[in-house]
């Protein structure tokens, strides 16, 4: 084969990679990962990669949450607090009463589920901006949490529920399998269920899919119960990763929330989500976090470096809109 046949094969395979709006986010995590294991002995070890991967686990629950309401063009600035509220109710459940870990986990995601089903009603009975109402709901739940507990972690937590935070299978983090499979559940709820694709069309057109039929107000209140069941399940996560349900747990989650599905190719506008930019910008953000610290790096700048991402990502999506190309909706 010429040189020339190869180079030609090597443009259209490039050109086929570019059609999909991950690839670039592969690319940059590709480069982070080689520049990283020259520059950290230790930053291929079985132990850093699984800590890498059990903070992507957490990051992609977060960011899941939010892409829920960003689908229908709304936003839910309570996700951090529904997550706190969560997690101090399944811990809660299994310190001051003794319960089990199954109940305890069952009733932190019913507590997230609750408190999304609270945010979607008021938001389509009243008509008000969900900007506004969740702004409002997320210190209702934070009061709720704080009075709750008396601001005291809940730290007599069921053995097994702490152990399954620390657990890996070589260096792969057990909570890493309810990620992935939450992940792969969301790919079959947007694109192969009738309720997932009317999310899509109530983000692209609201008035549009309400002419078509779509009970629009019951799709406001599915999209903010699925994110409230999301922020739950990371909340619960987290209390296990951290051996103890602390009220503030979620309270560092706003800037996460959003810049995860973002970067991951998310219009703000509603109607699309981006399965897989979603995993992959969580595993930037935990890379960039995870190398500033080998690096010996002050990890403020990570509120940064996430800044930056964030409005890149919003200006490379600007830019896409008035291009006006076609693009697809699963990638």
């Amino acid at each position: 084969m010429t040189n020339g046949g190869t180079a030609e094969r090597g443009r259209r395979l490039l050109s086929r990679l570019s059609e999909y709006n991950w690839a670039g986010l592969l690319a940059i995590l590709v480069v982070m990962v080689v520049v990283m294991s020259f520059a950290s002995g230790s930053f291929l070890s079985d132990f850093n990669i699984f800590v890498v991967l059990r903070a992507v686990s957490t990051a992609t629950l977060i960011g899941a949450a939010q892409m829920a309401v960003l689908s229908i063009g709304q936003m839910n600035l309570s996700v951090g607090a529904i997550g706190g509220l969560a997690a101090i109710t399944a811990g809660g459940i299994m310190d001051s009463y003794g319960l089990p870990v199954w109940l305890a986990v069952t009733g932190g995601l019913a507590c997230g589920a609750a408190c999304g089903v609270v945010n979607g009603v008021i938001v389509a009975r009243t008509g008000l901006n969900a900007f506004i109402v969740t702004i409002a709901t997320a210190s209702v739940f934070l009061g709720l949490n704080l009075g709750l507990t008396s601001a005291k972690p809940y730290y007599d937590l069921d053995p097994s529920f702490t152990s399954f935070g620390q657990a890996r299978f070589g260096f792969f983090p057990l909570m890493g399998f309810i990620t992935l499979a939450t992940v792969l559940a969301l790919a079959v709820f947007y694109y192969r269920t009738l309720v997932g694709r009317q999310l899509l069309a109530v983000g692209g057109n609201a008035s549009a899919a309400e002419t078509a039929g779509i009970p629009v107000g019951r799709r406001v209140v599915w999209a903010h119960t699925l994110s409230g069941l999301l922020a739950g399940a990371a909340g619960v996560l987290w209390a296990a990763q951290l051996s103890a349900a602390q009220p503030m747990i979620g309270q560092s989650w706003l800037l996460i929330s959003f810049a995860v599905p973002i970067i991951g190719g998310v219009a703000l506008t509603g109607g699309s989500v981006r399965i897989i930019g979603l995993v992959l910008a969580a595993l930037i953000i935990s890379l960039i976090d995870n190398s500033l610290v080998h690096l010996g790096v002050d990890p403020l700048y990570v509120e940064l470096l996430l800044g930056l991402l964030i409005l890149g990502a919003v200006w490379a999506s600007h830019v896409a809109t008035r291009s006006a190309t076609p693009a697809r909706t699963l990638k």
